[in-house]
């Protein structure tokens, strides 16, 4: 019996007695310890959905319950450090308003990880599922804050219901841009991949003659955000979305992120030691990026050349935005001076 258990345990025979027991001892140990946090965690998230419904203690403190999936410390151990979880807080818009800037200044917190690529789950790949969008998050620690961005969110009808069933705690964050500019610069987007597009001017008006709007087009009807903005409210209390000047994320990018971190109740790291401005593409880079020690700027897709707009549309177009700019001031208590 004995000879038959070293030859499994591949433990030779001339081992001394005392150090063979050992041996065993430890791996024995081990074997249970493995056997002890494998069934710990798979009970407890067996129960973890009934246990975190609506009204819970982590829901009543204002956060997010953890993913009913949670690996045990043994399985995290193993398959590297940390877990994946489904985020805490997501950066859901406006497209073209800053939010690759806002998320690549974040990562550098060392208590933030995020997702690189927009993973597009609350308006393309929802039927997907939650156990397919956790398994996209990064690995993160006790206390660290799992993150995503995806601003197409913001303008998508099914998106607040869908997130606030996820948890009623996630925290959201908008960073809005003049409503103007951001037009401009989504067409210059689309401009630029496809040349033979129609002029800007033309796209604005359904009829320019009568100057009516069309708010059809998205590059106007992203803009219009206190509309936007009343179809999260009906999910999510004012006090849980924080919004972010693209203005000033430009000219005052350590405000911004300072208001950031507090929102995510974070210590400040994140200060004016950290930018420099780059006159070339007209905002600031990160002197170190996240996992290095190089001064880095977003790409070349960032902060293009605006083409000459006819003037007399811009006014129209700041003429129609401004009830729309007032009535979104009053909503989130913020002046952001488009006018």
């Amino acid at each position: 019996m004995g000879q038959r258990l070293n030859r499994c345990l591949d433990v030779p025979v001339a081992l001394p007695p005392l150090r063979r027991r050992l041996l065993l001892l430890f791996i024995m140990l081990f074997l249970w310890l493995y056997m002890f946090y494998s069934c710990a965690g798979s009970c407890a998230t067996r129960g973890s959905p009934v246990a975190r419904e609506e009204g819970s203690p982590e829901e009543q403190r204002g956060h997010p319950p953890l993913p009913a999936a949670a690996a045990s410390p043994i399985s995290s151990f193993f398959n590297g450090s940390g877990t994946k979880r489904l985020p805490q807080a997501i950066i859901i818009g406006v497209k073209k308003g800053g939010t690759r800037a806002l998320l690549e200044f974040l990562r550098v917190h060392p208590d933030i990880r995020a997702v690189g690529a927009e993973p597009h789950f609350f308006d393309r790949n929802y039927e997907r599922g939650l156990a397919w969008y956790r398994d996209l998050m990064p690995r993160t620690l006790e206390g660290q804050i799992t993150m995503e961005k995806t601003p197409s969110y913001f303008v998508t009808k099914e998106a607040p219901a869908r997130i606030s069933s996820m948890s009623k705690g996630t925290k959201l964050i908008v960073v809005v841009r003049d409503p103007v500019t951001r037009a401009i610069s989504d067409y210059t987007q689309t401009l630029s991949k496809k040349p033979d597009i129609p002029t800007f001017e033309s796209l604005t008006f359904k009829n320019r003659t009568t100057g009516l709007i069309d708010t059809s087009w998205s590059a106007i009807q992203i803009g219009i955000y206190a509309k936007h903005l009343e179809n999260w409210l009906l999910y999510f209390p004012i006090g849980q979305i924080l919004f972010v000047s693209g203005e000033r994320l430009i000219s005052d990018p350590a405000g911004e992120l300072g208001r950031v971190q507090d929102f995510l109740g974070l210590k400040r790291i994140i200060t004016d030691k950290h930018f420099y401005f780059n006159k070339t593409k007209g905002f600031p880079c990160l002197k170190k990026a996240e996992g290095s020690s190089k001064p880095h700027c977003l790409g070349k897709t960032k902060g293009r050349t605006h083409p000459d707009i006819d003037q007399e549309v811009v006014q129209r177009l700041r003429d129609f935005y401004r009830p729309f700019n007032m009535k979104f001031y009053q909503m989130t208590g913020q002046d952001f001076g488009w006018d």
